[in-house]
């Protein structure tokens, strides 16, 4: 049994390896019920074996984790998303979990479930102080340190982690007509809500404040490319 307080929940969970370092929120059964209710399925249905534990995911295993990050239960359909994008074979979920680089799994969202859970794609998207992209990214890495077993010194092997490692999810801008969304570039109707995952590295900043032409401004763009993991 585990002492009713704040503290003593905090260090038990972390005793037990369930949480990335920052505070979680307990996953009690009525928590947990509340997360998969509005899904409408049966907790137990698998969404597939996670690498590179080989474990298999049920939605109930997510709708946990989910709650340990604070997710809002109007959240869990995107986490389901991207929890489903992460055990498909072609995105290698072990390679990028176990590379001694700095990569993490970048969770993209299109649509209008962007302005409904208010994920951010504008000024600050991959700072703090949203806390759609902050748990939502968050619950992603808990499924893969909880039930994939991606443990920092264990399989993951990166030298220097990186602070997206804790959440790395933000909306497309899509207030730009003219210019057709990542989601559309890949087969999904207009309109359509969508998740993408990427292999990704952390923001690098890159400004050009003297270019006056296409050629300058490309330039300045290659150089910013050379500094980047290839």
């Amino acid at each position: 049994d585990v002492p009713e307080s704040y503290d003593a929940i905090q260090d038990y969970c972390w005793e037990q390896g369930w949480t990335d370092g920052l505070p979680v929120v307990p996953p009690t059964e009525d928590l947990v019920r509340r997360m998969l209710m509005g899904f409408g399925q049966d907790p137990l249905v698998s969404l597939g074996v996670i690498q590179p534990r080989n474990a298999r995911v049920t939605l109930e295993k997510v709708a946990i984790n989910a709650v340990l990050a604070g997710c809002q239960p109007s959240y869990f359909a995107v986490v389901v998303a991207a929890v489903k994008a992460v055990v498909h074979g072609d995105f290698d979920v072990a390679g990028v979990s176990s590379t001694t680089g700095v990569a993490t799994q970048v969770v993209m969202v299109n649509g209008p479930v962007a302005k409904e859970l208010g994920i951010n794609g504008d000024a600050g998207s991959f700072g703090p102080g949203f806390r759609a992209n902050a748990t939502i990214g968050r619950a992603v890495n808990l499924v893969l340190r909880n039930v994939g077993g991606v443990v920092p010194g264990g399989i993951d092997r990166s030298t220097l982690g990186a602070p997206s490692k804790y959440s790395f999810c933000f909306a497309e801008d899509e207030s730009d007509e003219s210019w057709t969304s990542l989601a559309e570039s890949r087969g999904v109707a207009p309109g359509q809500s969508a998740v993408t995952l990427f292999q990704g590295e952390g923001v690098q900043g890159f400004a050009d404040q003297r270019s006056r032409t296409a050629e300058k401004l490309s330039r300045s763009l290659a150089l910013g490319l050379q500094a980047v993991t290839h």
